[in-house]
């Protein structure tokens, strides 16, 4: 089974440079469950997802690959 959000999630931790332990820690999680997610071999809770967001930043558009757009901006 494939996620797009798995690629997304391993790549933004990479580029962080973190460990999928550490991920897993902030999260509350064990590295196992984490691997699994980036793996794409479960589906990642929408609840871990938005965690995830607030974590790198990054809007749940762009984690589940609707878009390509890290960020939306703010209408003025």
């Amino acid at each position: 089974m494939y996620f797009p959000c798995s690629d997304r999630i391993k790549n933004l931790r990479k580029e962080k440079g973190q460990t999928q332990k550490r991920i897993a820690s902030v999260l509350g999680l064990s590295q196992r469950v984490y691997s699994d997610y980036e793996n794409g071999t479960v589906r990642i809770p929408v609840r871990v997802l938005v965690r995830l967001a607030v974590y790198y930043d990054v809007s749940l558009d762009y984690l589940s690959g609707v878009s390509n757009i890290r960020r939306s901006r703010p209408l003025h």
